[in-house]
């Protein structure tokens, strides 16, 4: 099955990465107040960042990996 990994920004300038199996489905639950506490809280969110994996697995690996990176890591990945 199919996995994405994304990083949003929210309103506050936060960052919130994840893992999906639904890219689209998940950013309307973000968007809606029912994706995370983190989002809901700092609403809206954009989409700034997406990978693609063949496994959710590996999307979820990649998630765990990015968490723990310094924002500005993150944001070195967001702009390529």
């Amino acid at each position: 099955m199919k996995g994405y990994l994304y990083i949003l920004i929210c309103a506050d300038g936060s960052y919130y990465t994840g893992s999906t199996t639904d890219l689209g489905r998940r950013l309307a639950e973000h968007q809606s107040g029912r994706g995370s506490n983190h989002t809901c809280k700092r609403l809206p969110v954009q989409l700034i960042y997406f990978e693609e994996y063949n496994r959710i697995d590996l999307a979820f690996c990649r998630e765990k990996q990015i968490q723990g990176w310094s924002r500005k890591k993150k944001e070195a990945l967001i702009n390529g």
